[in-house]
C-alpha cells in the first residue's frame, strides 16, 4: 500500500492579527453574522490597525475568515458605569486607546453562521486572555449584547432576563457563552447600543479578571506628561559652504538640548539657504542641485539628534526621488531612527518655479513623547489632514513653513491654531526669517513662529503657549502637557472630537502609497 499524503487532508485553523488585506471580507462578514446592524467602514478598521494592531484578532480557516475580535485599552474607572458603546469606543475608532491603561474592552467578537459549533469564539476570547497576560492589564471588561432578550421583552424586565439565563433556565448565545468563559456580571446598561434592536439596546457589562496580573510601580495615575519644545525661527542668511549651515544648524540644537527641550523643530525648505553658494540662477535647476545635499543633509540631523539626546522636526528639504522633487519633512529620532512626511498639497508656486510633486500619504509617527504628527507649511491649511491626523492618535502637529510676507504667514498662523481648537490638539510653527538676494524666489521672509494649544480653561488664555517676536532670529521655548490634554477631550469646555456627527458626515481617508 502506498503511503497517504495527509497533507490533502489538512484543513489548517489559524489565529492572528488583522491585517489591512482582510478588510473586504471583515465588512461581508460582519454583515452575514449582524444583518441588522451598520457594519465597520474601512476607516474604523484602519484606525484600529494604526492605534491597536495587536487586540485585532482573526481567526482563518482553510483560507477564509471565518471569525474575529476587535479590543482597546482603557482606564475603565475614568468612564461612567453606564456608558454607550459609542462612548468606550469613541464611535468605534478607539482614538481614546490607551497603552498605559489597566483594562481591555472587547467592543465586537463575530464568528460566521456556519462555523459556530467549532468554539471559533472560545478561540478568539483566549486570544484576548493571552494578550491581557501579555500586557499585564488587570481585566478584561466587555458589554454584552443580549440578543435573545426580545423574544422574552414582554413577560421579562432585562433582569429578570439575565437573572434567568445565569442559572441556565433560559439560553442567551452570547451571555451564556461569556459566563462559560468565565465572566462574572458588573451591571446592565441600557441603551447601549443604538441599532441592536435584538438585545432592545440592553446589554450586560462583564469582566474577566487576570489573576495573573502584577501590580508594578510604573503604572501610576499621571499628574502631569510635560512635553518640551524648542521651536526655532530660522534666520535665513548668505553663507559659502554646506559646514557654514551645519555649524548654525548644530547651534539652535545645543540651543534646544541646553533648555531640556525634547523636540526641536526647524523650518520648511531652509535648505535652500545652501543655495546662496552655488552659481546656478534657475530656481528648476537650482532644487535639483540643492537635492544633491539631501544625504549630508540627513546625516547631520541624524547625529545632532543623537549627540543632543532631542527629537528632531527637520525642517524640510527638497528631495529628488524617481526624477520627481518632494518637498520632505524628516523626523529625526534621538534614538538614530529616522521617518519622513511628504507634503501633500503643493502651492502655485512651488509648481511654477520649481515643479515639486505633492505625496499622497497622512502619517503619525510614534515617538518616546506620544504620538505626533507633521504638516508642512501649505497642508495645514486643509482641515481634513489634522483631523485624520488626530484621529490616528496625534496629540501634537508641527508645521514647517516658510512664508514671503505677513498675509501668508497669517494663513499658517490661523489655521493652525484652528485646528488646536477644531481637534483638541497643540500645534507648533516654525518659520523662516531673514533674506537671501542671491536666491531667486527666496529673497525675503516672514515669521513668527509659536506653539498653541486648544481654547479653554485648562491652557493659557489665549492658546498660546508662546511665540517670537516677529522677523528676528530667534526661538521660543515651551511645555505642552499631554496628561492635560487628555483630560480635556473628556472633560472639556467643549469636545470637538466627541461631538462630531459622524451620522451627517465623515472624512474618507483615501490610503495611497
Amino acid at each position: 500500500m502506498s503511503k497517504i499524503d495527509v497533507s490533502k487532508f489538512e484543513k489548517i485553523i489559524e489565529i492572528r492579527n488583522i491585517e489591512r488585506d482582510d478588510f473586504e471580507d471583515l465588512i461581508e462578514l460582519q454583515k452575514l453574522c449582524f444583518p441588522n446592524m451598520d457594519p465597520w467602514k474601512k476607516e474604523h478598521l484602519e484606525s484600529h490597525l494604526n492605534i491597536f494592531p495587536e487586540g485585532q484578532f482573526c481567526v482563518e480557516y482553510d483560507g477564509e475568515i471565518i471569525g474575529s475580535c476587535s479590543s482597546l485599552i482603557i482606564n475603565f474607572d475614568e468612564y461612567d458605569d453606564e456608558h454607550t458603546w459609542e462612548e468606550i469606543t469613541e464611535d468605534g475608532y478607539i482614538t481614546n486607546h490607551d497603552y498605559e491603561g489597566y483594562n481591555l474592552y472587547g467592543m465586537e467578537v463575530m464568528v460566521h453562521p456556519d462555523y459556530r459549533r467549532m468554539k471559533i469564539g472560545r478561540r478568539l476570547y483566549e486570544a484576548r486572555k493571552d494578550l491581557a497576560r501579555q500586557l499585564n492589564l488587570k481585566s478584561i471588561i466587555i458589554g454584552g449584547r443580549i440578543p435573545n432578550y426580545y423574544k422574552h421583552a414582554s413577560e421579562l424586565t432585562p433582569r429578570q432576563y439575565v437573572e434567568e439565563v445565569m442559572i441556565h433556565n433560559l439560553y442567551d448565545p452570547v451571555l451564556t457563552f461569556q459566563i462559560i468563559n468565565g465572566f462574572t456580571l458588573k451591571r446592565i446598561n441600557k441603551n447601549y447600543l443604538e441599532d441592536d434592536a435584538a438585545s432592545m439596546k440592553y446589554a450586560t457589562l462583564m469582566e474577566w479578571n487576570n489573576v495573573d496580573y502584577k501590580a508594578t510601580t510604573k503604572r501610576h495615575f499621571k499628574t502631569s506628561f510635560p512635553v518640551r519644545i524648542t521651536t526655532i525661527q530660522y534666520m535665513m542668511k548668505k553663507i559659502d559652504s554646506f559646514e557654514e549651515f551645519a555649524t548654525q544648524c548644530e547651534y539652535y540644537t545645543d540651543v534646544a538640548a541646553g533648555y531640556g527641550s525634547d523636540f526641536a523643530v526647524f523650518p520648511e525648505i531652509f535648505t535652500t539657504q545652501l543655495l546662496s553658494f552655488l552659481p546656478e540662477k534657475s530656481p528648476s535647476r537650482a532644487i535639483r542641485r540643492l537635492t544633491e545635499f539631501t544625504e549630508d543633509y540627513i546625516e547631520l540631523f541624524t547625529n545632532l539628534a543623537v549627540r543632543y539626546n532631542i527629537n528632531i522636526i527637520g525642517g524640510s528639504h527638497f528631495v529628488e526621488e524617481g526624477n520627481k522633487i518632494y518637498n520632505i519633512s524628516y523626523l529625526f529620532r534621538r534614538d538614530g531612527t529616522i521617518e519622513k512626511q511628504y507634503k501633500l498639497h503643493i502651492t502655485p508656486n512651488e509648481r511654477k518655479w520649481w515643479g515639486i510633486s505633492p505625496g499622497n500619504e497622512v502619517n503619525v509617527f510614534d515617538t518616546d513623547c506620544g504620538k505626533i504628527a507633521i504638516q508642512i507649511c501649505y497642508d495645514i491649511e486643509f482641515p481634513e489632514l489634522a483631523r485624520i491626523a488626530v484621529d490616528k492618535g496625534a496629540n501634537i502637529i508641527f508645521t514647517p513653513f516658510c512664508t514671503d510676507e505677513r498675509q501668508g504667514y497669517l494663513r499658517v498662523r490661523y489655521c493652525s491654531q484652528a485646528r488646536a481648537i477644531e481637534n483638541q490638539v497643540y500645534t507648533v510653527i516654525s518659520g523662516t526669517v531673514g533674506n537671501l538676494p542671491q536666491v531667486e524666489n527666496m529673497d525675503i521672509q516672514y515669521a513668527q513662529s509659536g506653539i498653541f494649544t486648544p481654547s479653554d480653561f485648562s491652557f493659557p488664555r489665549d492658546g498660546i503657549v508662546g511665540e517670537c517676536n516677529p522677523n528676528i532670529d530667534t526661538v521660543v521655548v515651551g511645555d505642552v502637557d499631554l496628561e492635560i490634554l487628555r483630560r480635556h477631550r473628556k472633560t472639556g469646555s467643549v469636545a470637538q472630537l466627541k461631538d462630531r456627527r459622524r451620522d451627517i458626515y465623515e472624512i474618507n481617508y483615501k490610503l495611497k502609497k
